[in-house]
């Protein structure tokens, strides 16, 4: 359960580890970035006459009079930085991102306009290397009684619960010069329920895999950036690193709503490894890694060589962007999540105010053990990686599952969003959520700012499972869901 202790002592920490880790001394250069995995590039930084009203004050009056300032709509802001390219099709806010999204990768071309409360208390908002993050606590009812799984990240129901607190240290490189080389890294600490959907076998997974514990910790992304001037811009990410393909994302302020797909819910998170991302025109960017396969680390056992390429297309008036990608490709036999995925997203703006994002995916494995009753000297299964529901009382079969998903939203104004979100997974052999069913899910959110520093994203939803009974532990086939979030910035 949330507890105030715990969120004293979590932006006291952060407070500490920005002041032992900010420029303090000029160590950094202080220049425009970039934005890292599709995070919004188009929020202004702030006036000269704001950062001398904070310079004021103290450490702690100086953060209370940017938030003040900044709730009250009364903090200066200047023109938003130049950016290389088309023009950011989305605002944001209300939308979590400016950019039609692909990760691995910052938004090539895109200037870094962000401004945080804390390094701005520090006297260094312009610092190219950053330290910020957010608490995000959640409150949900659900008619389910003990677990709302495949619903995500809020698998517990009728709770109140620390969803994710995180802390982020960074340096972004630039991508709106294309003359010399340039790099960044990026470092992520994060605690709360949700780790139990970031964990990657190898990364401190005993807490999930091991002890199945309801709050944890995990270093969802560790890697760096190196920029090369080819092209319109080349960049090679090494680390720990979210999934490439998809819509949504792990990290609370970088998705339209509190809740997640059922889709998002059963597809890959991360993977260690390299990608990178060539953007060869305004039009056209291509994709290549390789990894350890999905959510698990190189060092343990299980990981195997995989492949990603992604190619994306955005036509000249940026109104629609389409990106296609395989990932984690190798051999595909049963292994720890060793999903074959192939995905493919469509963003569309029909004009200033609607636009759509769009997905659909298709996975499999092949040489899965049959966990059916009537399975013949079926192989045992992997600690933390489901068997099938194969027929025939084979050992082993083909495990696959496709799915689809559609996202509609309405800018309602500059700070708030309005938006119904529509999903279909077809789990044909139980492999991703342990029952062979076909699944649904329809869910109308909101979300709203209070400045630029606190998001409040409430929704309702309803699930249905369709060949047998997916919810609550398999004792209900449908579920209603209503809850929020509360995302507080620092």
């Amino acid at each position: 359960m949330l507890s105030s202790v715990f969120f004293r002592r979590m932006v006291q920490c952060s407070f500490a580890f920005a002041w032992l880790l900010s420029p303090t001394v000029g160590v950094f250069p202080q220049a425009p970035g970039t934005t890292v995995d599709g995070n919004d590039s188009s929020r202004p930084a702030m006036a000269e006459s704001s950062r001398t009203a904070l310079s004021e004050s103290n450490f702690f009056s100086r953060v209370a009079h940017f938030y003040a300032r900044d709730w009250a709509g009364t903090l200066p802001a200047s023109p938003a930085p130049t950016r290389r390219g088309v023009d950011a099709p989305l605002d944001s806010p209300p939308f979590p991102n400016g950019d039609w999204g692909y990760n691995a990768s910052p938004t090539i071309g895109a200037p870094d306009g962000n401004v945080y409360p804390l390094m701005t208390a520090l006297h260094h908002p312009d610092s190219r290397t950053k330290v910020y993050g957010w608490i995000d606590p959640s409150l949900n009812y659900s008619t389910s009684s003990t677990s709302d799984y495949p619903l995500a990240y809020a698998v517990f129901p009728n709770r109140l619960e620390l969803s994710q607190a995180v802390v982020y240290v960074e340096r972004l490189p630039n991508t709106v010069q294309n003359t010399h080389f340039d790099f960044g890294f990026h470092l992520t600490a994060l605690y709360g329920i949700d780790y139990r959907f970031t964990t990657s076998k190898g990364y401190l997974s005993y807490q999930l895999l091991q002890k199945n514990r309801q709050n944890g910790f995990d270093p969802v992304l560790e890697y760096v950036d190196l920029y090369f001037p080819v092209k319109q811009g080349l960049n090679v990410r090494v680390g720990r690193l979210l999934s490439v393909p998809g819509i949504e994302a792990q990290l609370a302020p970088n998705n339209y709503n509190y809740t997640h797909s059922i889709l998002y819910a059963t597809d890959p998170f991360t993977a260690t490894g390299t990608v990178a991302t060539l953007k060869l025109s305004n039009q056209w960017l291509v994709q290549a890694g390789l990894s350890a396969g999905h959510d698990i680390a190189p060092w343990s056992q299980g990981a195997k060589p995989s492949a990603t390429a992604c190619v994306d297309y955005d036509t000249k008036s940026n109104h629609d962007s389409f990106l296609l990608c395989a990932d984690g490709l190798n051999s595909g036999k049963y292994a720890f999540n060793n999903v074959q995925f192939y995905d493919a997203v469509w963003y569309h703006k029909f004009n200033a105010k609607w636009h759509m994002a769009s997905e659909s995916w298709f996975m499999y494995q092949l040489q899965v053990p049959n966990v059916s009753a009537n399975a013949m000297h079926a192989p045992t299964t992997i600690p933390g990686a489901n068997g099938a529901f194969c027929t025939g009382g084979v050992a082993t079969c083909f495990a696959p599952e496709w799915a689809m998903l559609n996202y509609l939203n309405r800018e309602i104004s500059g700070k708030t969003l309005i938006g119904f979100r529509s999903d279909f997974v077809n789990d044909k052999k139980g492999q991703r959520t342990g029952v062979a069913t076909k699944y649904t899910e329809n869910t109308l959110y909101l979300s709203h700012y209070i400045g630029s520093t606190i998001q409040i994203r409430p929704e309702i939803r309803f699930d249905h499972s369709w060949d047998r009974a997916g919810y609550d532990n398999g004792t209900r086939y449908s579920q209603f869901f209503a809850g929020l979030d509360f995302i507080y910035h620092f």
